[in-house]
């Protein structure tokens, strides 16, 4: 038996907790919060976040971060990527010396525009052969719903990831994996800021011609950028590509989405993140991806243009026209 502890009780740390003891697992949870913590172990439920998912029995949590580490082969960081560095920070001498470490953060770090990979590795000390990445089509209310769902795992050491795989391999959640760290991690982080995109695109009344355009174009400039930073161009065919953005980008569940739809519908930024009760990552990565695809000379209209309107405050109708008027060129470059 795999013994696994989820640090952080987000939404995806809760719905992952429950696929890796529905697989078989033995699961501790970290959270900050005494009365979400008491509240899984007393009635087994996250209800800020999850509230229709009961979690199993088997399943506890604490907010001592050594204790829900004790001994564990694998910790899962589910926490937000603007906050990683300083949550490693402190808890970097309780993870194991040998396990994987799990990465389900989708983002770039502001300011160093480091992928959540890259922060583990140098804030928590962990070789890069034992950091592993998920990240698939995987919204964290249809997976509690245990409805069936597929992710990538990712990891240099292709047995490394196979552990991983093995360990939430659940009958609703099937895990494939794959040794493109770099495709991987970009794909999750990418498709977030080309949801708000989407999104706005919604919220403007648009219809799905413009939202296709808008996902395939963006799935271009992912593409160019990834494999920039030598990735392999097929992974952002597959379910860390193309399958996250087209969830992320339609899903009414995704954050992402829904902040850019109400940026569509003529709120600010700081009316939308009044409005939402969890955090969009794409609003705060967006600057960050933008900076790593000018240090790669990539082209990215549509991930600058979101970042404009997060940060410059450009209108989102400006956007179309902004991307509609751009000289043409053959659809492959």
């Amino acid at each position: 038996m795999t013994r696994v502890a989820v640090f952080g009780t987000g939404s995806w740390g809760t719905a992952f907790a429950a696929i890796l003891a529905d697989a078989g697992s033995e699961v501790r949870m970290w959270g900050r919060r005494a009365e979400l913590v008491d509240e899984i172990n007393r009635s087994h439920v996250n209800s800020g976040y999850l509230p229709d998912l009961l979690l199993p029995k088997s399943i506890w949590a604490t907010t001592d971060p050594m204790r829900a580490a004790e001994g564990v082969d694998v910790v899962v960081l589910a926490v937000p990527s603007q906050t990683l560095r300083v949550n490693l920070g402190q808890w970097a001498n309780f993870l194991p010396r040998q396990g994987a470490v799990v990465s389900l953060m989708k983002g770039v770090e502001l300011g160093t525009t480091k992928r959540m990979s890259e922060v583990i590795a140098e804030v928590g000390g962990v070789a890069p052969e034992r950091i592993v990445v998920v990240s698939g089509p995987n919204l964290a209310r249809e997976i509690a719903a245990k409805q069936p769902a597929a992710t990538v795992v990712a990891c240099i050491d292709e047995s490394m990831a196979e552990r991983v795989a093995f360990a939430c391999a659940a009958p609703y959640f099937r895990p494939y994996t794959n040794t493109d760290v770099v495709g991987t991690e970009l794909g999750g982080a990418v498709k977030n800021v080309i949801a708000l995109a989407v999104g706005m695109a919604e919220g403007m009344g648009m219809g799905d011609n413009t939202k296709a355009t808008l996902i395939t174009r963006g799935l271009a400039e992912t593409v160019r950028l990834g494999v920039a930073m030598g990735a392999d161009p097929a992974t952002f065919l597959g379910l860390a590509g193309v399958g996250d953005l087209i969830a992320t980008c339609m899903s009414p569940l995704s954050r992402n989405h829904t902040f850019g739809v109400k940026l569509g519908r003529g709120m600010t930024v700081q009316e939308a993140v009044a409005a939402s009760t969890q955090v969009a990552e794409g609003v705060k990565s967006c600057q960050s991806i933008l900076e790593l695809a000018r240090h790669h000379g990539i082209e990215v209209p549509i991930i600058e243009n979101v970042a404009a309107v997060v940060h410059e405050g450009r209108t989102p109708d400006r956007v179309a026209d902004m991307l509609l008027s751009r000289a043409r060129k053959a659809e492959t470059t």
